[in-house]
């Protein structure tokens, strides 16, 4: 396989075969932390905004980019090298359930603002942090009917997504991404509209991005739920050359384990991600998950030993706690494929 050339992230290539990389942990349990009203997301531009807007957590980069950026932050003292834009229902699809659709790229471009201006505060030569664009599902499928009685209907088209995805990730290269983040994947056909939108958008801009592809194993069936296993999966989407592939969200580390390592195995020519939730949700706890920072470190720090990771961090119940804890218990191991020809030609641009 051909080593693509970025011309944004190519420091991030560079570092993958060198080190164990860190991306952040949550930004929604992060967000609930602040303890938000419906005032905090109206502010003055969207006082008299006719829906409600409590949890349109992307609304905050224009009414509290205060809060977003504080969340940055504390990943980044954390030790994160990879921090994800608030963008994960950035897109104009998502944001008609609140009667904001035409927001969306000036949502992203705010969001990716945001994220580049915490990374270079800071960033050091020794130490580059990277702006990932995040582009997660919409909450309508390419591939899964909404009506239980007729298996054939569907509410978005493949060209619907596409020009959304397009939008989204038009307003976080503008903002300054270093990389895109095509995330929490539960209906790959959505995911090829976004990967189709994002190599259309680089091929016309000439702007050359790495892009990690993450997908959702939901349950003990070990497929995503439009029904492909991992394998189907990765042999799915390799031809978009990811820098990383890997899984997220749904499972915790221990529930997620044997899929990683299954892809670990497969895709032999690009690198793994994985950030998986706290354990199993926990209303008891302040985060929502039951997993502490300690034992989902101690966790990952098996895929670490085992050469599972090149990129790791956690999803849904975990803070900068967990991120620090992560990032001390893999700093003491390589990175899987650091010896592999083929892994190190993808990765060094």
């Amino acid at each position: 396989m051909n080593a693509p050339q970025y011309t944004r992230g190519a420091a991030l290539a560079a570092l993958l075969p060198q080190r164990i990389v860190i991306i952040d942990g949550a930004m929604g349990t992060m967000i609930q932390r602040f303890k938000l009203t419906e005032a905090d997301y109206r502010g003055e531009r969207f006082k008299d905004h006719p829906t409600d807007l409590k949890g349109n957590n992307e609304l905050l980069q224009f009414t509290r980019p205060d809060v977003i950026r504080s969340i940055h932050e504390q990943y980044l003292a954390a030790g994160a090298d990879i921090i994800e834009t608030n963008t994960f229902g950035a897109t104009s699809i998502a944001q008609e359930d609140y009667g904001l659709a035409p927001l969306a790229r000036e949502m992203n471009v705010a969001a990716a603002r945001i994220a580049r201006e915490a990374c270079d505060k800071f960033s050091t030569p020794d130490k580059p942090r990277f702006v990932a664009g995040a582009i997660g599902p919409t909450p309508r499928t390419a591939s899964i009917s909404p009506d239980v009685n007729d298996p054939g209907a569907r509410n978005v088209s493949f060209d619907e997504l596409r020009a959304a995805y397009r939008e989204q990730a038009e307003g976080l290269l503008e903002g300054g991404a270093d990389l895109f983040l095509v995330e929490t994947i539960f209906d790959t056909l959505n995911a090829k509209a976004a990967l189709f939108a994002l190599d259309e958008l680089m091929e016309d801009t000439g702007e050359r991005l790495p892009v990690i592809i993450s997908g959702t194993v939901t349950d003990a069936s070990g497929r995503i739920l439009s029904g492909q296993t991992v394998g189907a999966f990765w042999h799915s989407v390799r031809h978009a050359k990811p820098i990383a592939i890997g899984l997220n969200c749904a499972l915790g580390a221990a529930l997620m384990r044997p899929y990683i390592e299954e892809l670990s195995k497969l895709a032999a020519d690009t690198a793994i991600s994985c950030y998986p939730n706290a354990g199993l949700p926990n209303p008891m706890s302040d985060t929502g998950f039951d997993e502490t920072p300690e034992v989902t470190a101690k966790l990952m720090e098996d895929f670490a030993k085992s050469g599972f990771l090149n990129i790791v961090g956690g999803c849904c119940g975990t803070t900068p706690d967990h991120i620090a804890a992560i990032a001390r218990k893999v700093s003491a191991y390589r990175p899987r494929g650091k010896a592999d020809p083929l892994f190190t030609s993808l990765v060094a641009a």
